[in-house]
């Protein structure tokens, strides 16, 4: 199948700004990028005075429409596939929060099963364990019951059970065992992020040593910020060799923080983030996470201890938040929804810019200075 994409304007990442390209499409995999392409074709998608720009990749994402990937069986990932890819979101690692073992299994199994890029539907890059191994005091959402200390071997059993790669980890390396638990998860290809953390400083800075690649959702379930003891939230503000992930729906984090981030990080390494429950795009009502109660009103998710469970933020609502919070172009806020995630959880050379080789995942808009979806391709296929 071979499609045309023509007289777009399309998001360069290296440039960072809209070019006037057409785009070769074959079996969903981007062929060509080129001024005037004349190839036949079997379908030519006229995007005169439209702008192209990549699907979206949420990295830190519990579910949505009803669902969430800790419970849902493959039919339900499916369905969520579905979702995803209509609001924007066409690449996922698919997150779960803390559980017993064997319920882990079954859902990665699930999960495991969509692995396969289908054309329409957003595809499973991959899995993220965001559970069990974190610190009871920073535990957010996360019931105390299925928290689990450091353990090198489980941990080796669940990636072997989640590849083929890659495997995302979110995990608090300042417990005990944390420098071994780290480069075990490192020497099998898993990315690992420091999350749920009541690290200082200097503890933080030290994982990243030992292979710790990002922070999770910073600033929620760390340390507090303090001017005697800085905390993780400085060291993710501070070390530029890591990524800093944020939640931008205003309730998460005050928008002068995120902004306060963007000044403090290098472009690269900013990657906005949903951390969405089941009740994203759902009205409010009673649900939940990782099979908690989570009661939401007004679009707020809060569990029965009232803190915060996940968001019903989706990604392309994330990122317009961050061009308001922060006053960022769209052409250089992008990248924090799109390349960086790639980037940060090893998945760039299959997603996330529009490059020769790449999934052809796009996003179709009218207007760069305030965007609205006029159409999603994911594979290939228009959703």
């Amino acid at each position: 199948m071979l499609t045309i994409f023509k007289n777009g304007f399309v998001y360069s990442d290296a440039l960072h700004q809209f070019i006037r390209t057409d785009i070769l499409v074959k079996d969903g995999i981007i062929e060509k990028l080129d001024i005037s392409i004349t190839d036949s074709a079997d379908q030519i998608i006229d995007c005169t005075g439209l702008f192209i720009m990549p699907g979206l990749v949420d990295v830190h994402t519990h579910g949505r429409s009803g669902y969430d990937f800790n419970t849902a069986d493959s039919d339900g990932c499916r369905e969520m596939r579905k979702a995803y890819a209509k609001v924007g979101t066409t690449t996922v690692m698919a997150t779960l929060a803390s559980a017993e073992h064997d319920e882990l299994i079954k859902s990665i199994t699930a999960i495991n099963e969509n692995r396969p890029s289908e054309p329409g539907i957003a595809t499973f890059a991959g899995t993220h364990l965001e559970g069990r191994y974190l610190s009871q005091k920073r535990r957010g959402a996360h019931h105390e019951s299925l928290l689990a200390p450091l353990d090198k071997d489980e941990l080796k059993d669940f990636i072997t059970r989640m590849l083929p790669l890659p495997v995302h980890i979110s995990a608090a390396a300042e417990l005990e065992g944390g420098e071994e638990f780290v480069k075990t998860a490192k020497i099998l290809g898993a990315t690992f992020g420091l999350a749920h953390s009541d690290a200082t400083y200097d503890e933080a800075m030290k994982a990243v040593e030992w292979g710790v690649t990002s922070f999770t959702h910073t600033y929620n379930a760390m340390r507090p910020l303090h001017h005697r003891e800085p905390g993780n939230i400085a060291a993710s503000l501070m070390c530029d060799s890591a990524y800093t992930e944020l939640i931008c729906d205003g309730e998460h984090v005050h928008p002068t923080m995120i902004k306060l981030a963007s000044r403090t990080k290098p472009a690269d390494k900013v990657v906005l983030i949903t951390d969405s429950m089941e009740a994203a795009g759902c009205p409010d009502g009673e649900y939940s996470i990782a099979g908690l109660p989570v009661f939401v009103k007004n679009g707020r998710a809060v569990n029965s201890e009232g803190a915060l469970s996940g968001s019903t933020l989706n990604l392309f609502t994330a990122l317009k938040n961050y061009m308001k919070f922060t006053g960022k172009t769209l052409e250089d806020a992008l990248p924090c929804a799109t390349s960086n995630p790639a980037a940060m959880v090893g998945i760039e050379n299959t997603c996330g810019s529009i490059k020769e080789g790449l999934r052809a995942d796009f996003i179709i808009i009218k207007d760069k200075t305030d965007p609205e979806i006029d159409s999603v391709w994911a594979f290939g296929a228009k959703v």
